[in-house]
């Protein structure tokens, strides 16, 4: 894989003579009814961090043919989704709920071998059942966690001011006991695989509103797509997603009212100024 380090993080390289199959195949798992709007922020994030095809898939009978904003995302439907014959990875989780329906999905997603980008309620349904969390662990793919404190806790049984006072440790605890690349958000960002951790310095209180992590997972699976490995993927969606956010604060928008989806096309500007080697307003360069 061609790419490029910068700010301590890797980019994606383009190269002249790519096509979209070069950039990867993405795909977003969720949707319930009333969550449609988790698998379209993450649809497009993914959009916007350059993977080359992104399939939206909706559990809601209500889901939308098209996205009118972004004609480029494919839409599916679960049951066509795991027939395609180019999936480079999966993101299960943003909207999908907790009934049945969805926990079939998920098992039959941890099953195939592809990388998984696992968050929400997908995190929730491997917290309440034993034969999910069994699946998990003897995958053989790479599979990212992106829990929240409250998401965390549940995975780990404890509460979340114990996780809140313990971070890398227990962020570590859950990628040992769920054989994960883990990205424990909040302020200061923590990406753990195995003994490795890092710890993000870029991102403000703008992204405390809904749909920041739909984004986040969106980025995440879309350089996963793009063929960096699932802990550099982490590090590096976490950083350009954080660092997205300051540029917007630096420029007025935000902190208040800043939305997920300024976030996502901030996100865009920010990945190819790294490329471009340009720098980036207001945000670290350590990671």
């Amino acid at each position: 894989m061609d790419s490029i380090l910068k700010n301590n993080i890797i980019i994606p390289k383009r190269l002249v003579d790519a096509h979209k199959g070069t950039h990867g195949c993405v795909a977003i798992v969720g949707g319930a009814d009333g969550m449609q709007g988790a698998v379209t922020l993450a649809s497009r994030a993914a959009l916007l961090a350059g993977a080359g095809r992104v399939y939206a898939c909706f559990l809601s009978n209500e889901a939308p043919k098209l996205d009118s904003a972004y004609p480029e995302i494919m839409m599916r439907l679960p049951a066509s989704l795991g027939s395609l014959k180019q999936l480079d990875c999966v993101v299960i989780g943003p909207g999908l709920g907790l009934t049945d329906e969805a926990k079939s999905l998920l098992s039959f997603w941890l099953q195939k071998p592809v990388k998984l980008v696992i968050d929400a309620d997908a995190l929730n349904l491997i917290a309440s059942h034993q034969i999910l969390r069994d699946l998990l662990v003897k995958r053989k793919d790479f599979s990212v966690f992106t829990p929240h404190l409250g998401e965390a806790a549940r995975l780990l049984k404890v509460t979340t001011e114990e996780i809140q006072q313990h971070r890398i440790d227990y962020c570590l605890n859950l990628a040992e006991q769920y054989h994960v690349v883990c990205v424990l958000k909040g302020a200061g960002t923590l990406v753990a695989h195995q003994e490795q951790y890092a710890i993000n310095t870029t991102g403000n209180s703008g992204l405390a509103s809904g749909g920041s992590g739909d984004v986040l997972s969106g980025v995440i699976g879309s350089l996963i797509a793009q063929g960096l490995s699932p802990f550099e993927a982490s590090r590096t969606g976490v950083f350009i997603h954080g660092a997205a956010a300051d540029a917007l604060v630096a420029r007025g928008i935000g902190p208040r009212g800043l939305t997920a989806s300024e976030v996502a096309l901030e996100a865009r500007n920010i990945l190819n100024a790294l490329a471009l080697d340009a720098e980036l307003p207001n945000s670290s360069p350590d990671l």
